[in-house]
């Protein structure tokens, strides 16, 4: 696994983790090269709509690490939704 510097993503993950897995993955114990990781989204997709709620779910868990209690205890029931689901 060593040998491996390239990820290619071609089925998008609705939770932003399990790709950072895969890509991290590449990223092992002997890697001593540079790891690429591209990501093949097509226009007006369901590839494009996973991405957009890829981008959205790292935003709010984002914001909600870096928080003061305050934004915590805004959180409305749809963006704890938006966040589990």
């Amino acid at each position: 696994m060593t040998a491996a510097d390239y990820v290619f993503i071609l089925d998008p993950w609705w939770n932003p983790a399990v790709e950072a897995q895969a890509i991290d993955r590449a990223h092992r114990i002997g890697q001593d090269k540079k790891v690429f990781a591209y990501r093949f989204v097509s226009k007006d997709s369901i590839e494009e709509r996973i991405a957009d709620l890829q981008d959205s779910k790292r935003k709010l868990a984002d914001a909600i690490v870096a928080a003061d209690e305050n934004l915590i205890r805004d959180l409305t029931k749809e963006d704890l939704e938006a966040l589990f689901t």
